[in-house]
């Protein structure tokens, strides 16, 4: 296992050049961003593990990922800390040529459908973007604790320092002002 700058970052020249047969590699890092959506994510600079299977598919690649690591957020009930461990997997095929996939003419061609392969860079392929899409599409917007929240619906005890018996929880705070 390779500890590396950027986990995502695989070399596929064995696989491009080589034999013909699948490689697999893993990697250990940091994140080089946070991926997720705002209340719970991979944070930035956090260890991820990323183990790829690259399949040589003549003048490209297919590389099958699963990424490991823990996630931070918040529940959105109560606040609590969350750090759950996560598993995604990815699958994308990378061109190692310009003639790797020729399909219908220039004019007919459907631009921006999402569907481009991407290309292998200096016998390098990037899976950071494919790991964005796929836990932005799979990790929960609102996030709560399991099995069900605790603490849903308290509101902190006093503080002893304002000389209130009771104060209003945190998040309506701000609203205050409004009444």
């Amino acid at each position: 296992m390779a500890v590396m700058a950027n986990p995502f970052v695989f070399n596929v020249a064995e696989a491009v050049h080589g034999d013909g047969l699948p490689v697999t590699t893993t990697q250990t890092g940091p994140s080089p961003s946070r991926i997720g959506p705002e209340m719970i994510a991979l944070p930035e600079g956090a260890e991820v593990t990323v183990e790829a299977t690259i399949t040589p598919l003549g003048s490209g690649v297919l590389v099958d990922a699963t990424a490991t690591g823990t996630l931070e957020g918040e529940c959105v009930r109560c606040l609590a800390r969350l750090t759950p461990e996560f598993s995604a997997t990815v699958n994308q095929v990378f061109s190692a040529s310009d003639d790797f996939i020729v399909g219908a003419d220039d004019d007919d061609q459907d631009k921006g459908s999402g569907d481009e392969i991407m290309a292998v860079v200096d016998d390098t392929v990037d899976l950071e973007q494919a790991f964005i899409d796929e836990m932005g599409m799979t990790l929960p917007f609102n996030p709560v604790c399991e099995p069900e929240c605790v603490n849903a619906g308290e509101v902190p005890s006093p503080d002893g320092i304002s000389g209130e018996e009771e104060r209003v929880d945190p998040r309506w705070a701000g609203l205050e002002k409004f009444l």
